[in-house]
């Protein structure tokens, strides 16, 4: 009986994270600033969501390939922001694949965008660098890296 006691069960990944606060390694990606992050990220994924299903379902033949970009960048700002809010090293790892799938977007976009404009007739969210969005698209993605940074969990 007392060796039963000691087998332990396999762990779920917040069960995991609730050991890790009380341990001293909690994950802290969404308290202080990452909420003001989970937030601007939440945004983005409502209205690029919001956007590119009106782009798709009235105007799609006009420029299909910027409205599907927009769906996409739509898609993986909702992965960012659920992954960002949620705890743990598997989310953060999504994370991490997110924001950084997100900044090569933006750059790839943004250049093709410049350099072949007949390519993009209509703007997506990550055109021209996000200039129809402040830039913030530019900038998310590389505020985003910081603090995944800042707060990776630590090895154990």
């Amino acid at each position: 009986m007392e060796e039963a006691r000691n087998v332990k069960a396999p762990r779920s990944e917040a069960t995991r994270a609730k050991a890790d606060a009380k341990a001293g390694g909690k994950d802290t990606r969404n308290t202080g600033p990452g909420r003001l992050l989970i937030a601007v990220y939440a945004v983005f994924a409502i209205s690029a969501t919001a956007r590119a299903g009106y782009q798709i379902l009235t105007k799609f033949s006009e420029a299909p390939l910027a409205y599907l970009l927009s769906a996409f960048a739509a898609l993986v700002y909702v992965v960012a922001t659920v992954s960002l809010a949620k705890p743990g090293r598997t989310w953060f790892r999504i994370s991490l694949a997110a924001v950084l799938v997100e900044l090569v977007g933006v750059l790839v976009v943004g250049a093709l965008s410049v350099i072949d404009s007949v390519a993009f007739p209509h703007e997506t969210v990550w055109s021209l660098f996000g200039r129809g969005y402040a830039f913030i698209p530019l900038l998310l993605p590389i505020l985003g890296l910081v603090w995944l940074y800042r707060r990776r969990p630590r090895r154990q």
